[in-house]
This record gives structure tokens, C-alpha cells and sequence, in this order.
């Protein structure tokens, strides 16, 4: 397996850099946490590789990080994206369009990405 090929199974984290990203009673994570921003010129979704970077790894990186977000690179291929490394700690989801150009199909993959992300504690 090359480096550049995450295998399904793989576990990527992403920090919840605002407070509004996720209910702290419910648990759940608000879709604004997976929107690409255009103003910074993102090119994909930046994650942490939950195995080359700790919980606490991934949130000390961060001035203000709330919470951290993890999804199963699996579930994420199965909405048409894909993870794509860029360092042995860090990737990118790639595939997600800027909500200024297709806010309809932006809308949907943050909510879906939103859906099969799960909360962890660090």
C-alpha cells in the first residue's frame, strides 16, 4: 500500500475549531464544520491520520480547539469524496465544493460528512 493510499478503515479527525460546530447536549456536530472556505482558498478538507497524531496532538496544534470530530475514510469515499495524504500526520477531503459555487451539493456533503462524524473526547 503506498503512503498516498489511505486504506477505508483509516480514521481521520477533524478539529472543531468554533464553539458553534457542535451541540454540546446533543453531541452533534453542525455541518458548518465541513464547509471548504473559499476566502482562505482551501483545496480540500484539512484532517489529522488519528494514526500518526493523538487526540491531544491534533488539538494542541490549535490555539482554540472545542472538540474534535472523527470520520471513517470508508464512509466518507461512500459520499464520493476521497482523503488524500499530504504529510505522515496530515490529509485533506478532497472533492467538496465551495458553498459559493454549488451551495446546494455543499450544503448536503457538510451535512452528510456532519452525520458520520462522531464527537471524541481528548
Amino acid at each position: 500500500m503506498s503512503q498516498s493510499t489511505l486504506p477505508d478503515s483509516a480514521i481521520v479527525y477533524r478539529a472543531l475549531l468554533r464553539k458553534q460546530w457542535f451541540d454540546v447536549e446533543t453531541q452533534e456536530i453542525n455541518p458548518d464544520a465541513f464547509y471548504l472556505r473559499q476566502k482562505k482558498q482551501e483545496v480540500g478538507l484539512s484532517v489529522n491520520l488519528a494514526s500518526a497524531c493523538s487526540l491531544e496532538e491534533c488539538a494542541a496544534q490549535f490555539r482554540n480547539c472545542y472538540g474534535i470530530a472523527a470520520l471513517q475514510v470508508g464512509q466518507i469515499r461512500q459520499l464520493g469524496l476521497d482523503v488524500v495524504p499530504d504529510s505522515p500526520t496530515h490529509a485533506n477531503i478532497m472533492g467538496l465544493p465551495y458553498r459559493e459555487d454549488d451551495s446546494a451539493l455543499a450544503e448536503r456533503l457538510a451535512d452528510l460528512l456532519a452525520q458520520i462524524a462522531q464527537l471524541v473526547d481528548y
